[in-house]
């Protein structure tokens, strides 16, 4: 599929699923290359920003001051709550893993391939069966 795009959720940047992805929706949206897609305060980034105890606006700032990746997680890691390889481990495996948990997420989880079904004008049942959010986001930016 044509189209701009952040990395995977599952490209992980310091072992840390995500990261990369939330940096790189950063620099695209300020780029003005993406402009629908949820934003620091919701969902996974929302999810990880908490979990390093960062704030999103610290943590837009910081990558629009430009640097590379390693040079993000860098400071990722010297200003955000300090992480084991258990607590990676745990984000990483949940982000993998979560589905909608109750009857408004799934609807919302099917809306959701609904639109991707509708993007690719085919009908919602024939795209690839999915059962996870990294999978929907996965399906919607052409790597599944």
């Amino acid at each position: 599929m044509a189209g701009t795009y952040p990395r995977s959720p599952k490209a992980t940047l310091g072992s840390i699923m995500h990261l990369g992805r939330m940096i790189d929706k950063v620099r695209l949206r300020h780029a003005g290359q993406i402009q629908d897609y949820n934003y620091l305060t919701a969902g996974f980034d929302k999810y990880l920003l908490d979990l390093l105890a960062i704030t999103a606006e610290d943590f837009e700032r910081q990558v629009l001051a430009g640097g590379t990746d390693d040079e993000l997680l860098a400071w990722v890691r010297r200003e955000g709550k300090p992480l084991t390889e258990a607590d990676i481990r745990l984000w990483n495996q949940g982000l993998i893993q979560a589905a909608p948990k109750d009857e408004a997420a799934q609807q919302r989880f099917q809306a959701r391939l609904a639109e991707i079904a509708a993007k690719r004008r085919a009908p919602a049942g024939s795209l690839p069966s999915v059962a996870t959010w990294v999978e929907a986001i996965e399906l919607d930016e052409g790597r599944l």
